[in-house]
This record gives C-alpha cells, sequence and structure tokens, in this order.
C-alpha cells in the first residue's frame, strides 16, 4: 500500500480529472432531480432557480463521492492491477492520493454552500438531507465502517437515489411531497441500483479477493443476475401504480422497454470487462426512463 505522502505524478489535466469524475453515472444524480421537478411542475410547484441548485447539488455529491471512492477504494487495497472496470487515477499514479481526497471533499463543500441556499428555500428537512446524502456518499466506501464494504451499497442507492433525491427536489419546490412523488421514486431509485448491481457483478471477483463484501459478492453471480432482472421489473411495473394520482401519459416510460434487452443479454452472458457495456447501457436506460417518466407526469 501506497502512502499518502508518496511522491507525487505530475499535475493531472483537464481529461484526467474527468476520468475520476466519472460523468458516465451523472445519470444517477440527474434522474431523480428531472423527475422530481415534473412532479412538482405537475401539482403546480415548479421553480426554476430551486430546481437548478437541486441538480447541481445533486451532481456534486455524485462527483465528490466518485473522488471518495477513487481514494478509499485504493486506500483499502480494493483496486489493484486487476481492476476490470474503468480506470481509476488514484491506483494508477495519475493523482496523488491526498489531492483526490481533497478533491472530494472540495466537491462536498460546493454542494454543502448550494445545499444552504435550498435549506434556506426548503427549511430543516432540506437540510437534515443534504447533510445524510453528502455523509453517505463519504461513508459508503470511507470512515471506519464503509457500508459499500458490507452489502449495503445497494440500498444506499436505492434510498439516497430513488427516495432521498426524488422527494427532495420535490419538496424544494413545492413544499410538500405528494404520493405521487414516492410511487415515481421507485422505478428511478431500481434503474439507479441495476447501475450499481452490474458495477458489482463485474467486480465480483477482484471484490471478494480485496474483502470488499458487496452484495453481489455475498449473493454469488446467479442470484446477483436475479436480482436485476428484479429491478428491472419493478421499474417497468412501477408506471401502472402511478396511474391513480396522473394522466395515462404516465405510461410512457415503458416506451424504453427495447433498451433493455441489450444490458439484461449481456449481464446473463458475460462477465468481467465484458460488463462495462451493460453498465453503460443501463445508465442509458436510466436516462431514457427517467426524461419520459418527466414527460409523462407534466403532459
Amino acid at each position: 500500500m501506497e502512502p499518502l505522502a508518496r511522491t507525487a505524478p505530475p499535475p493531472a489535466g483537464v481529461r484526467v480529472w474527468l476520468l475520476a469524475a466519472r460523468p458516465g453515472t451523472l445519470t444517477a444524480a440527474v434522474v431523480p432531480v428531472l423527475v422530481g421537478t415534473a412532479v412538482a411542475a405537475a401539482y403546480g410547484g415548479f421553480r426554476a432557480l430551486p430546481a437548478l441548485a437541486a441538480l447541481l447539488t445533486a451532481m456534486c455529491i455524485q462527483i465528490g463521492t466518485n473522488f471518495a471512492n477513487d481514494f478509499h477504494d485504493f486506500q483499502r487495497g480494493a483496486d489493484t492491477h486487476d481492476r476490470v472496470g474503468p480506470r481509476r487515477v488514484t491506483q494508477s499514479g495519475l493523482v496523488a492520493p491526498r489531492t483526490v481526497r481533497a478533491a472530494a471533499l472540495g466537491t462536498f463543500g460546493v454542494a454543502l454552500v448550494i445545499g444552504i441556499y435550498l435549506a434556506v428555500v426548503g427549511g430543516w428537512p432540506i437540510l437534515i438531507t443534504g447533510l445524510a446524502s453528502i455523509a453517505a456518499g463519504w461513508a459508503y466506501t470511507g470512515g471506519p465502517w464503509p457500508f459499500g464494504y458490507h452489502g449495503l451499497g445497494d440500498l444506499f442507492v436505492f434510498v439516497f437515489f430513488g427516495l432521498v433525491a426524488l422527494a427532495g427536489t420535490t419538496y424544494v419546490q413545492l413544499h410538500a411531497v405528494p404520493p405521487a412523488a414516492w410511487v415515481a421514486a421507485v422505478p428511478v431509485g431500481a434503474l439507479a441500483t441495476a447501475i450499481l448491481v452490474v458495477n458489482n457483478l463485474r467486480d465480483i471477483a477482484t471484490d471478494a479477493r480485496a474483502g470488499k463484501r458487496t452484495l453481489a459478492v455475498r449473493l454469488g453471480p446467479d442470484a446477483t443476475r436475479v436480482e436485476y432482472v428484479v429491478l428491472l421489473v419493478l421499474a417497468f411495473a412501477a408506471p401502472f401504480a402511478l396511474l391513480p394520482f396522473a394522466r395515462p401519459w404516465v405510461l410512457l416510460p415503458l416506451a424504453s422497454f427495447p433498451l433493455a434487452a441489450g444490458p439484461l443479454r449481456l449481464v446473463f452472458r458475460g462477465q468481467g470487462a465484458e460488463l462495462n457495456a451493460a453498465l453503460g447501457a443501463t445508465a442509458r436506460l436510466h436516462l431514457a426512463y427517467g426524461a419520459l417518466l418527466a414527460l409523462g407526469l407534466v403532459l
């Protein structure tokens, strides 16, 4: 294990920081804000500035979490040369560990500053929600008991990238969370969790060797594939549960179903690096589904 005080690499450029930020994961931050804003609009409560602030805060928390994961996984020995996922900047020596840690804390700090405005607009529930989200982003792989290492990552993603982010976005604009928001949060959280499931399925072998006991490691590959299917079924059943609260347009997300075929096939047939394509395809499914759900809510 390399200490924090190792010789620093040359200053990182924009491309390196984009690699560390992992922009492909930002759909997990964008979609709940988009759908939460659509719920607020459907109930006549759309407010542009709080919606924009919620989006920026969610993106900062996601990027900060990516930086923190890059740093903590390296420190804990979970990232090795056997890694089959996207390149990590700390493990590969592109950025010094101290710098990556500082970037994570700085990005969370930006989220906190924007969150102060949201707390002024939305009150103490938004303050508590924001602080909990930042703490969870750091504790996913950091702290004395990182829950991503103890099989709780899937629950974390469903709660924070589904229920918390969507309901919080709605609340900060509408000052209420109608039933439609809670129902809409279920498919949004399910598909965000499906992205993590593919990620962890891909990394089962390397995570197990590193002592990272993700839910996929605990369940094994076959049960993890079943989990992926269950999450997709939950997502595509949810629009029907929204019908009592919205117009039939809310069934529009069903049009994204063909986008599920490719990643589903890869999840059942692929392994290791082959699943990187399924990861990207699931993120695109999440974005398409979220956009159609948001449209269906406001029509």
